[in-house]
């Protein structure tokens, strides 16, 4: 069958470099989803979380469905968001640690007797080593049929200020401390720690056969964006999952005054993956969000006011720091 739109994420990153488990539960899921087997995928689940007395929930970019009800929804649905009459998965990287299993892989979609490849990043909550209280899936806006460039965070953070680098380790740390250094990106220190074979993308529709051969394109990119961060936007990453050789963040935007008027930019929910080489230094950069569309998004296809997103995540300026206040402050 024809392939209509292909993924970089299998061709670059699958291979017995990632070796991934079959019997995990977020592997289960997915496989389930795609093959329309909508009582394997709620064999996985209770209606409710093993604490906190919330609904388990599958968060997807379309939308949030809670509790086994919920869940059955998005299941029996999956294909026809898509526009799709089959679908099947290939996965790339699976990374499990500290309660999570994350699963990175593409989405064959049949569509008019063609192929779509729709890569994708999953996150699941483990309850036991068998089963799932929460999955949230990512997945660039622009291969969802209507969807807006929007992703109302899905974290509520306790204080507005970028993640603190000493939550992570290696390499991962020392991008980030480069990527969020005050005043600006610190150039030099995020380059020493990329290696010359590192492979971006996988994700956004416009990610090729792109790595780092050593040009002055990466440090142009990064250059680039020493002239708004961390002025204008902050990244507070909410969840780490790190298995020592790949690093995954899931993330929320903190913006200030000079990001909205500047680059109109909107705090949404996003995911990266940071994989560490043999010789500790980054091998794979892989990033999943909308930054770049938000003057694309149509509000009244949305049932929140751009005035109330503009709102979330809101600070003044990042004076010294990322800023300080307290979400309750704020809405």
């Amino acid at each position: 069958m024809k392939i209509r739109r292909r993924s970089s994420l299998v061709r670059f990153f699958a291979g017995a470099q990632h070796p991934v488990d079959t019997a995990s539960p977020e592997y289960c899921f997915m496989k389930a989803v795609c093959d329309g087997d909508t009582e394997q995928v709620l064999s996985l689940f209770r209606d409710k979380k093993l604490y906190e007395n919330k609904k388990s929930a599958v968060d997807t970019p379309y939308g949030r469905f809670e509790g086994l009800s919920g869940i059955r929804e998005f299941s029996q649905g999956f294909l026809t968001r898509f526009n799709a009459v089959s679908a099947f998965m290939v996965p790339a990287v699976q990374t499990i640690a500290n309660g999570r299993a994350v699963l990175e892989f593409d989405v064959n979609f049949e569509v008019d007797k063609e192929i779509e490849q729709v890569p994708m990043i999953l996150v699941g909550d483990l309850r036991t080593k068998q089963m799932l209280d929460e999955v949230r899936i990512y997945c660039h806006h622009t291969y969802v049929p209507g969807l807006q460039a929007y992703r109302r965070p899905i974290f509520k953070s306790a204080y507005l200020e970028m993640g603190d680098p000493d939550l992570l380790t290696g390499a991962v740390r020392e991008y980030y401390a480069g990527l969020h250094h005050v005043p600006a990106v610190d150039v030099e220190r995020i380059l020493k720690c990329i290696s010359p074979s590192c492979k971006f993308g996988g994700y956004a529709p416009s990610d090729g056969e792109r790595d780092n051969d050593g040009t002055e394109d990466l440090r142009a990119f990064y250059e680039s964006a020493a002239t708004y961060i961390p002025r204008c936007v902050a990244m507070r990453y909410e969840t780490i999952t790190d298995n020592g050789k790949t690093c995954v963040l899931e993330w929320v935007h903190v913006i200030s005054q000079a990001g909205q008027a500047e680059r109109d930019r909107i705090a949404i929910s996003g995911i990266a993956a940071y994989e560490r080489g043999e010789d500790g230094l980054l091998c794979g950069i892989r990033i999943c969000d909308y930054a770049g569309y938000e003057q694309t998004i149509d509000w009244n296809q949305l049932d929140i006011t751009k005035d109330e997103a503009q709102r979330i995540n809101y600070v003044d300026t990042f004076p010294s720091g990322c800023g300080c206040k307290n979400q309750e402050e704020l809405i």
